[in-house]
């Protein structure tokens, strides 16, 4: 008996040294095919194997410096502009609802209002930073030209997020009473818990719309995003009508066009990929990987997620902490004109982020550490040049802006004193926008995630209150707080940008990717493997 279980020991021992030689011959065999494929780039240390007919290379790279920079611009611009577009548009869809239900009352106004910055909060923020793993998964799976993996990828995310969505949707359906309980108002607190509840199947869509925008992004297929966006603001426009004014639902049907508005576009974009050409590669249909290594998707979708709410919860608290203010009803309303106008000219910014994400995470799985570092600063130059033009305009446009928002002299003078400290927060927000998508696409996200609790809650905050409460500079100091937070934020990931080894960065999307390869294609790989050799030799 005891020899049988030494046998079945030896065995099984023999089995798991089999299992990480195979492993480990799947990782030099990856390496090897992602080193032919850069050799073929003119971009792999296999060169040196190969005969050299000129001296003048290095020349050459100098002369071609000026182009490549050109040329990474325009990449830019052309992933920027459409990302910008579909932003813009997904944020005018709760905007546009908002604006509808105003003309019902003051409390339908109100209590819609309340609603959605809630639900922001503790809802869309957190969909769309655990989405935002995606950035760092598929972008790097596309630059390897893992193509098969961007479909698992998706279908993992879009699984985890409606999981997620369910205790969301109970915080939703409860929100009057934690409302209640916070202090605010108790009947705009039902009202809005009201509107909260028929707003539920919105964040199923949110979340599943989310996971295709990355997909696309990461295949620098931006377009279709735009087009589809556009034509469900469109359609978001005619069905909220409808619901509001002529169903008799009122305000509960402004929630309700968000839930089908944000459905036409998940539907639009799934068609799109089922049957466009373009995503033949990318998706290849429901596969049952999407259910395997969903632990370590939540490793980098937390982080991702607490990265992008300790920003988005920042601001709300500001607004929280106005009302606390001598005059609140005035403070509040300049707070909320100033944050709703951070968050338009954010878009901006968010647009190159996106696209930096992108080409970051692309070119490190590509494994072109070169080109990643040469995106992350024609990038960073473009976004002082549209901060510095953006915080002009702010600062030019100061005496009529408040004017569009309300009619009250003392609202409109407290906004012209606000837009210089705005024009600030914009020029530093779009430069730590611009970082956070470098960091994104190489996934840092957990030190992130750090690096944002320290700026806005261990400096922002304080110094917000500190101005506020202590020097009396009302709502201007909490913006000044809030400013502060900005600059610790971005001489922080500045700092960890600048000392970045790209090679090194490189080699982690390539051992990450390496994780993700199914054992099934082995030997496809060894095939693969010989047919570059064959081209090395010949």
């Amino acid at each position: 008996m005891s020899c049988g279980l030494v046998q079945e020991t030896h065995l099984k021992s023999t089995e798991n040294v089999e299992t990480q030689a195979k492993t480990q011959t799947v990782r030099q065999v990856f390496y090897l095919l992602l080193e032919f494929q850069r050799m073929e780039e003119g971009n792999s240390s296999l060169q040196s194997l190969l005969p050299s007919y000129g001296g003048d290379g290095e020349n050459l790279e100098k002369g071609n410096r000026k182009r490549e920079i050109k040329q990474e611009a325009k990449k830019q611009l052309w992933l920027a502009g459409p990302l910008i577009g579909v932003s813009v548009l997904q944020y005018s869809l709760q905007v546009i609802s908002v604006m509808f239900v105003g003309h019902l009352g003051e409390l339908a106004l109100s209590s819609a209002s309340l609603a959605t910055s809630f639900a922001t909060v503790t809802g869309f923020s957190l969909l769309l930073g655990m989405g935002s793993a995606l950035d760092t998964l598929c972008g790097q799976a596309y630059g390897a030209k893992q193509y098969q993996l961007l479909g698992v990828y998706m279908q993992r995310a879009i699984f985890v997020l409606i999981i997620a969505s369910i205790p969301l949707s109970v915080i939703w359906a409860y929100m009057g009473s934690i409302l209640v309980c916070m202090g605010q108002d108790p009947e705009i607190s039902m009202e809005a818990q009201l509107y909260a509840r028929w707003m539920i199947p919105s964040l199923f869509a949110y979340g599943a719309l989310q996971c295709n925008i990355k997909f696309l992004q990461a295949q620098n297929n931006v377009f279709p995003m735009m087009l589809s966006s556009g034509i469900t603001t469109l359609f978001h426009i005619l069905v909220c009508w409808l619901l509001v004014f002529k169903s008799g639902l009122g305000s509960k049907g402004a929630a309700l066009s968000n839930a089908i508005s944000y459905w036409i576009n998940v539907v639009l974009l799934m068609l799109y990929i089922k049957f466009s050409p373009t995503c033949k590669k990318t998706w290849t249909g429901l596969s049952k990987e999407a259910f395997r290594e969903v632990i370590d998707f939540l490793r980098l979708a937390i982080p991702s997620a607490v990265m992008v709410c300790f920003e988005y919860w920042t601001f709300e608290m500001v607004v929280l902490l106005s009302g606390l203010l001598p005059n609140p009803k005035l403070e509040m309303s300049v707070l909320s004109i100033s944050v709703n106008t951070m968050w338009m000219v954010y878009m901006i910014p968010f647009g190159l982020s996106g696209a930096l994400s992108t080409r970051v995470s692309n070119e490190l799985g590509g494994g072109h550490p070169h080109a990643a570092r040469l995106a992350v600063y024609v990038t960073f130059v473009m976004a002082i040049a549209v901060g510095a033009a953006v915080g002009l305009i702010t600062i030019l446009v100061r005496k009529v802006w408040g004017r569009l928002y309300s009619n009250e002299e003392e609202v409109v003078k407290y906004i012209t004193t606000m837009m210089p400290v705005l024009a600030i927060s914009n020029f530093m927000d779009g430069i730590q926008c611009v970082l956070s998508g470098t960091a994104r696409g190489c996934g840092w996200q957990k030190i992130c995630a750090f690096v944002n609790l320290g700026a806005y809650y261990g400096v922002g905050i304080p110094c917000a209150v500190l101005f506020a409460f202590v020097f009396h500079l009302r709502g201007k100091g909490l913006w000044l707080g809030i400013i502060c937070g900005l600059l610790v934020q971005v001489l922080l990931l500045l700092i960890i940008t600048l000392r970045t080894n790209w090679e090194q960065e490189a080699n982690k999307a390539r051992d990450r990717l390496i994780k993700e390869t199914p054992p099934r294609i082995y030997h496809f790989l060894i095939s693969e493997l010989i047919d570059g050799i064959c081209l090395l030799i010949f």
